[in-house]
């Protein structure tokens, strides 16, 4: 977690109206890791994420020139934008920032320009969701580093219309959520056509939750995100022919989909058998955990892998490679990758004494197997987007 009092003083050091700490504000949100529940959210179904304690911290000092300027502290490049004038996308990392302004101007919410520092201890590009940790962070820096008046839901929603319609990402409101109601020591069961959602309580003092970054880097505006959402909805469409009252795949039942398979290609049926079978996957984990069986968890995570390898074809070879090699740890109880898949983490559930030997196994096997440097980590559940230092 970025030191506060430490991001405070860098960005005294580079903003002259900065100089007095007493007047910069922090605000912080975490990335997160979805334990299971891989593209069933926007399809109306169940996720389960945890926020973790890695994320982004921006350092800001207020303004009323109706500007915003960031820089980052990894390299001190600087980007910003008119809140009046926000213009189209650009294809940098400030359209997270301006889409969110933008979002929260459309939902009728009061921004403030300012002058900021940003720094991370998240890995970009690596599907542990710094575009939401992003935005959620953002949100709170142009309310000028203070709660915005609305609830968490509205807010994490307004972040995600800030993605789809101005990044161009038609991404789910999993990540957003998430990075919005982190609660510490506990994963969040999301209904994502309700929006009812739930703390789940995570055991974990024999065993632990590592991320391994495969160091193949997601790229997720260019990939096959977009087409697997069409799909879905093609799937859907076709099965409705034969049951009318299906909107989405979370009504689906696997009966259902069996009876309307020939009703679409080999590929559609692969795809909602995926988000199908997921979310019964989610429910089951979180019964799992809840009766505190984590063998069974683990078995549900190599299943999801699978099946997003399999049917839902979102996987990589690096991806495999670090699910085969932690497979074959003894002491671990299931991997599986999170996040959208192309590239990015896995999520590997590890008896504590095994954390060492998964650590050392991965970092010596799949360099030679992938020619890439992974990083290898333990996470935990912690807190939701903060105001961590706010007005005087």
């Amino acid at each position: 977690m970025t030191d506060a009092d430490a991001l405070v003083g860098a960005f005294g050091r580079l903003d002259p109206h900065a100089a007095d700490p007493g007047g910069v504000r922090v605000v912080r949100a975490p990335g997160r890791v979805n334990l299971i529940g891989e593209h069933t959210d926007y399809n109306e179904g169940f996720v389960l994420p945890i926020a973790i304690d890695l994320g982004i911290s921006i350092a800001l000092v207020p303004t009323d020139d109706r500007h915003v300027t960031l820089t980052l502290a990894a390299n001190d490049s600087t980007e910003g934008f008119e809140l009046d004038a926000i213009g189209p996308r650009t294809g940098r990392w400030i359209d997270y920032v301006a889409g969110t302004a933008w979002a929260m101007a459309e939902a009728g919410l009061p921004v403030r320009g300012f002058r900021g520092l940003l720094a991370s201890d998240l890995p970009q590009d690596a599907g542990l969701s710094s575009s939401a940790a992003l935005e959620l962070a953002s949100a709170l820096a142009l309310s000028g580093g203070a709660e915005p008046p609305v609830d968490r839901m509205t807010l994490a929603r307004v972040a995600q219309r800030g993605e789809n319609e101005h990044v161009g990402v038609a991404c789910g409101l999993m990540d957003q959520f998430a990075s919005a109601f982190g609660q510490a020591g506990c994963a969040l069961l999301l209904d994502c056509r309700s929006l009812e959602h739930r703390a789940v309580p995570l055991a974990l003092e024999e065993v632990a939750l590592v991320v391994t970054d495969s160091g193949s880097p997601r790229r997720l505006e260019q990939s096959a995100y977009n087409e697997r959402r069409a799909q879905c909805d093609a799937a859907v469409a076709a099965i409705a022919t034969r049951e009318p009252g299906v909107r989405s795949l979370r009504e689906v039942t696997p009966a259902m989909l069996d009876a309307a398979s020939g009703t679409m290609s080999p590929v559609l049926e692969r795809r909602a058998r995926h988000v199908v079978e997921e979310n019964a996957r989610v429910l089951a984990t979180v019964a799992a955990l809840e009766a505190g069986d984590l063998v069974a968890v683990g078995r549900l995570f190599d299943a999801s892998h699978a099946s997003l390898r399999d049917l839902y074809e979102v996987s990589s070879p690096e991806l495999d490679a670090l699910v085969e090699i932690a497979g074959a740890v003894p002491g671990v109880l299931g991997a599986r990758l999170t996040g959208a898949g192309f590239g990015g983490c896995t999520i590997t559930l590890v008896r504590r004494d095994a954390v060492g030997r998964l650590s050392a196994v991965i970092e010596a096997s799949y360099p030679a197997r992938t020619g890439l440097t992974p990083r290898v980590f333990e996470v935990g559940a912690a807190r939701g987007a903060e105001v961590v230092r706010g007005p005087a």
